[in-house]
């Protein structure tokens, strides 16, 4: 049997740095580049840039639990871990593409697995309409923002934004408004994940706007056209008797 190659990475804080350590004096080690499986070690934030960085590369990434959720991340535990490696269940992620056009007029776009938010820059409130396949669903909502979730995203901000949680496999993605004003009484819609989201910014120098995937910030934005794909798709990798999707229907039996 070929020796499983592992590249470790691990966010720049003493525990996950630490912990690197640790693993990388136990276990041979390689660079990224020539590893069969990434272990990041961080919290959710880091997980979710190295899964960015994994897009590129092709490779699974198993995370490590040395931030303070951890909701994408296993246990820590340095022992016997190639063969929790081995043992371990895959989840497919493919992320959203976020094209945006800027009021100078620039083409900008960025790419998001967790979810593509839009936020007011001001005090002004934010004034947004909204087409889904190219038929207007919204024609203005006004709000502090609104955010387009993945399934594995929708634990996350969407939630806090008293969003749906959406279970792995669903084939949907959560639309959720941050603070509506007007409509006030709409809370957000269920997606088909092909659905391709248009969101045109009105009054956008009175009212500017910015977009955000996962960590890609653009300002001034006028419009954003969200899409899942599938082109490019992130593996993480997660102990078979906590993996991701327990999690999230676990996640929404918790007060």
């Amino acid at each position: 049997m070929t020796e499983l190659k592992m590249a470790f990475v691990a966010a720049d804080t003493p525990m996950a740095q630490a912990a690197r350590s640790e693993l990388m004096s136990l276990y041979d080690h390689v660079p990224v580049t020539e590893a069969d499986i990434i272990v990041a070690l961080g919290g959710d934030g880091y997980m979710l840039q190295a899964m960015h960085d994994s897009l590129a590369l092709a490779k699974p990434v198993f995370g490590m639990n040395r931030g303070t959720v951890g909701f994408l991340m296993n246990a820590y535990d340095p022992n016997e871990l190639p063969a929790r490696l081995l043992a371990a269940e895959s989840v497919r992620l493919y992320p959203l593409v976020m094209k945006v056009v800027t009021e100078s007029g620039e083409n900008a776009e960025a790419i998001a697995i967790n979810e593509v938010s839009l936020f007011r820059e001001t005090r002004q409130a934010a004034k947004i309409r909204i087409l889904i396949d190219g038929v207007e669903r919204l024609p203005s909502l006004t709000c502090d923002g609104v955010i387009v979730s993945t399934p594995a995203g929708s634990t996350a901000y969407n939630l806090s934004a008293h969003g749906p949680i959406v279970p792995m496999g669903s084939g949907i993605l959560a639309l959720t408004p941050i603070s509506p004003f007007r409509p006030r009484r709409w809370r957000g819609a269920l997606l088909p994940h092909n659905a391709k989201i248009d969101f045109e910014v009105l009054e956008s120098k009175k009212r500017p706007v910015s977009a955000v995937a996962d960590a890609s910030e653009i300002r001034d934005v006028k419009r954003v056209t969200v899409m899942e794909d599938l082109d490019r798709f992130a593996t993480a990798l997660f102990d078979a008797e906590h993996d991701l999707e327990e999690r999230i229907l676990k996640e929404q039996f918790t007060a």
